[in-house]
């Protein structure tokens, strides 16, 4: 496809998407509120195989114990695990939180870096949350790719790709870096609302036009 009729594609897609106002979960809205670094990474921990609508409650309740490094690092792992009560492997990821709460105090000033490189090497954090940082708490040009935004790019047949990995590096390439940050918020929306995995609202759905699944449901 030539790069003018691509980006044509693209600014189109986007247009729509924020058109349509599709609705966001309380945990996605708060996330666009956060401009904190620090929150922004923890409460992504917390999310990762847990569903918005119990991560949202379980976030609340962990920022009533500490919102700093500082604060964190003093919490015991049994009031964590039990404040973020019943996201996935919560016990886990109490441990995970006071952990990294504890390197950034001690080797990063109790700040979070500003570089995808650097928050790879905290235990828990994978590409996701690090690009999610990067945009949502820093507003720095970055791509997050999670299953919904994976998923919603190989229906568009914009990329064909195998995992989020490749799609982030696929997107880093053709979409508009104007894009970027709001790219998740657009697309995890779109997923959870309307262009799920299984049995897509597809005549419900704002870019089905550019989607052959889409067009032939619709069209069906």
């Amino acid at each position: 496809m030539p790069k003018s009729v691509l980006n044509k594609r693209i600014d189109e897609i986007f247009k729509r998407l924020k058109d349509a106002e599709i609705k966001r979960s309380q945990f996605v809205s708060f996330m666009e509120q956060q401009k904190n670094p620090y929150i922004v990474l923890i409460a992504c921990i917390l999310s990762l195989r847990t569903n918005d609508s119990t991560t949202y409650p379980a976030t609340v309740r962990m920022l009533e114990l500490a919102k700093t490094p500082q604060e964190m690092m003093n919490v015991s792992e049994e009031a964590l695990s039990k404040a973020i009560y019943p996201v996935g492997f919560y016990n886990n990821k109490a441990k995970q939180i006071i952990k990294l709460s504890e390197e950034l105090v001690n080797e990063y000033n109790g700040e979070v870096p500003p570089s995808i490189d650097e928050m790879l090497k905290f235990d828990g954090v994978g590409r996701k949350t690090a690009n999610l940082v990067m945009a949502k708490g820093f507003g720095l040009p970055a791509i997050c790719v999670d299953v919904h935004v994976h998923r919603i790019f190989n229906r568009l047949g914009l990329v064909k790709t195998k995992n989020p990995e490749e799609t982030e590096m696929e997107l880093r390439r053709i979409i508009p870096e104007k894009y970027w940050i709001d790219l998740n918020t657009e697309f995890v929306t779109l997923g959870q609302n309307i262009c799920r995995p299984q049995k897509p609202c597809c005549e419900k759905c704002p870019v089905c036009a550019f989607c052959d699944l889409g067009k032939n449901q619709v069209n069906a």
